[in-house]
């Protein structure tokens, strides 16, 4: 199943959140985004229907492997690209905002090739 970027986004929040709270609800993920209850029930669903998390009987959200693993790839994409244009100057919330929409454009070859890049100049100094 194909994912699209705000199933990106979802997964991406869940994974943070179950990082800082442990446990995850939908109302955690709505609050957290910004967004309706309703809109992270359809998110939910179709991401369950992918394949990419459960919910159990208490409503707690889950990342099967296939959807822990999108969301570490789509995590370290965001991190990658915040930090760079922090220190790049840029003000923090601006860089948060652009590294989403940057961790979604990329193909993984680019974003491959420039974080080898960048760990390679790291290594140099």
């Amino acid at each position: 199943m194909k994912i699209y970027a705000s199933g990106e986004d979802y997964l991406e929040t869940i994974l943070v959140l179950q990082k800082k709270l442990g446990m995850v609800r939908s109302v955690d993920v709505a609050r957290h985004m910004g967004v309706s209850k309703p809109s992270v029930c359809v998110a939910v669903n179709t991401l369950k229907d992918g394949g990419f998390l459960t919910m159990d009987e208490n409503h707690f959200l889950h990342l099967t492997n296939e959807g822990r693993k999108v969301a570490e790839e789509i995590y370290e994409r965001h991190c990658f690209f915040t930090e760079r244009l922090i220190a790049a100057g840029v003000d923090p919330k601006t860089a948060e905002v652009d590294a989403c929409r940057i961790e979604h454009a990329i193909s993984d070859e680019s974003f491959s090739k420039l974080k080898e890049s960048v760990n390679n100049e790291d290594k140099a100094r």
